[in-house]
């Protein structure tokens, strides 16, 4: 079926993000692992092209999370009881969440790791010299 306008197609994709969110605990966990994200890089003060990196990582993050989504709800409907093949497609979507989660946190490390190394060390020294 066909949106009827431009307006009905963002509606109804704010209401598959809702529910995501209303509905999938993982969803949550990331949204916070992006607030403390959010909140260290504003700290660090970090320049627009890594905030670029930060955003393009977060949304593919969040884009997994909302396939695997997806394909849980299709998989669920057509088949309701056990069958291999579902497991293996709701077994592979997962992994394609995690995979993301796990490249997610190398660019966090690459990008925070070492401006936060570098605040905490002044913090740290500039401490112990006093």
């Amino acid at each position: 079926m066909r949106a009827p306008s431009l307006f009905a197609s963002f509606r109804f994709a704010f209401s598959g993000i809702v529910y995501a969110f209303r509905t999938q605990r993982n969803l949550k966990v990331h949204l916070g692992i992006t607030a403390a994200v959010v909140i260290v890089g504003l700290w660090l003060r970090l320049p627009m092209e890594r905030w670029a990196a930060l955003a393009v990582t977060i949304g593919l993050v969040f884009q997994a999370e909302l396939f695997n989504t997806a394909l849980e709800a299709i998989v669920d409907h057509v088949s309701p009881d056990f069958s291999p093949l579902a497991k293996v497609a709701k077994d592979c979507a997962a992994g394609a969440v995690f995979l993301t989660a796990a490249c997610a946190v190398v660019v966090g490390l690459l990008i925070l790791g070492p401006p936060l190394l570098e605040v905490l060390a002044a913090i740290f020294i500039g401490a112990n010299t006093n």
